[in-house]
């Protein structure tokens, strides 16, 4: 049993159960602060049932994220101790900050936020709750901040066989963050947007609270077409510094074998390694130049011309990644966000002429919920399995940041272990989510309703 394999699995899997969390986290954080904005504007007592009922939502997801999120610290040391002391003093900084500043900032302004109903100001209320939405989305930063330095490393020195951090600004200013942590952040909205519409239609197709579910509908609508917007021209210019920082992985995510000038888009590959050919493949010309240039000419580099080039930079070795999943994982992503484009635009057709005039569509956004969790998880893999060989690109190999005393027995037995217990905890919170979400709002004025946000805590322990 190979121990670097089986460990590459096991933080894969921890990774994406805790990842399944946290875009909802981001951005329900900021509809829900949102609806209680409109509370407080309006003084629409419907707006105050809203909060509170997304809110509810949003506390058990919160809840099932910081679990899940405590272990991913501890493999670092556990499983990848060589890689933790290659680059501990530029991953301590950030992490340090993000669990004593931004994570502290979201957990305590949420304990003032859940039990300060009526005991403090409806203005200052609603300061909490944005509060929190800045501190979830600021712990997002500072973990992107580490993992771009994973992606394109900067402010750093090599001196006694570790990274050492020369320039903390740099950090700051690294150019992958500045396209990673925008792209974060709006998917992190479209997963809440896509949230809010299908339970939404799920109710408004039962017309159930009705004028509940369609103020709901409307909001989800809106953030969630801009926010998709927004986020696809943001993957344009993300994909456009993939290949300038990282062109084997755009090579890889377009099976481009060799260098082409102008480069094709593949609509679809069907590859043999063995041969570096296509045995089956539709391209369209000119495309991939246009996305990567802006421009209908420019070369794109291919598998096997740089696989030359890093063998004559780094030495020899293999430093392909996995094609065909760095392949159809990106293709997977952008296909769920234009899917999500087109619904988001259908939401907007439905809010604006009538939700009775096309009941079949509601069910469909209802099952929607699920795309924005498709296009994040393969995006999330097409990201860190396209770096390989590299676990810090250029500087680290995946191999070498293994820990050496560390069998493929022991990895293979925790694997096991946190994979069962991370099923049963997205079990739990689907069955949570899932249960809270058909039951609806509570009737106004009623004692649930007056104890909807203080009454999550147990249920979320339960």
């Amino acid at each position: 049993m190979d121990p670097v394999l089986l460990a590459r699995i096991q933080f894969a899997i921890t990774t994406v159960y805790h990842f399944f969390f946290v875009p909802l986290t981001l951005g329900l954080s900021i509809l829900v602060a949102w609806m209680e904005t409109q509370y407080v504007r309006s003084g629409q007592d419907i707006y105050k049932q809203m909060t509170k009922f997304w809110g509810k939502l949003f506390l058990i997801n919160f809840a099932m994220g910081v679990v899940t999120g405590i272990v991913q610290e501890f493999q670092f040391g556990m499983n990848w101790s060589e890689y933790s002391r290659f680059v501990g003093d530029i991953f301590g900084a950030p992490l340090a900050v993000e669990a004593l500043l931004a994570f502290f900032l979201e957990s305590t302004f949420l304990g003032v936020w859940v039990f300060g109903w009526d005991r403090i100001s409806k203005k200052l209320h609603a300061v909490v709750i944005w509060l929190v939405a800045i501190g979830s989305n600021l712990s997002a930063l500072w973990i992107l901040i580490a993992n771009s330095f994973m992606q394109q490393p900067v402010g750093y020195a090599l001196r006694n066989g570790r990274a050492e951090m020369t320039d903390f600004f740099a950090l700051l200013t690294n150019p992958n963050l500045q396209v990673m942590f925008p792209h974060t952040v709006l998917a992190g909205i479209v997963t809440a947007a896509f949230f809010v519409l299908g339970i939404s239609a799920y109710h408004l197709a039962r017309r159930q609270h009705t004028e509940f579910f369609q103020r709901s509908f409307q909001i989800g609508a809106i953030a969630g077409s801009i926010a998709i917007a927004l986020l696809i021209l943001n993957g344009h210019s993300q994909a456009q510094h993939m290949v300038a920082s990282q062109p084997m992985k755009m090579a890889a995510a377009e099976a481009l074998w060799t260098s082409e000038d102008p480069a094709s888009f593949s609509l679809i590959t069907i590859g043999d390694l063995s041969q570096r050919a296509d045995v089956f493949a539709i391209r369209i010309p000119y495309v991939l130049s246009l996305l990567a240039y802006n421009r209908p000419s420019g070369e794109v580099k291919g598998i096997y011309n740089l696989q030359t080039e890093y063998e004559q930079t780094y030495g020899p070795g293999n430093y392909i990644p996995p094609i065909a999943v760095t392949y159809w994982s990106f293709r997977l992503m952008v296909g769920a966000g234009f899917a999500m484009l087109a619904l988001a635009l259908v939401s907007i057709y439905l809010w604006r002429t009538g939700f009775r005039k096309h009941p079949l569509l509601l069910p469909l956004l209802t099952w929607a919920i699920a795309l924005p969790y498709l296009a994040n998880t393969t995006g999330w893999l097409m990201t860190e399995l396209g770096r390989a060989p590299w676990i810090v690109f250029g500087l680290m190999k995946i191999s070498d940041g293994i820990s050496i005393g560390v069998t493929g027995g022991e990895v293979l037995l925790t694997l096991l272990g946190f994979t069962l217990v991370y099923g049963a905890l997205m079990a739990a919170d689907i069955y949570l989510l899932a249960k809270f979400a058909r039951s609806g709002p509570p009737a106004p004025g009623s004692a649930a309703a007056d104890s909807a946000s203080e009454a999550s805590i147990p249920l979320v322990g339960a």
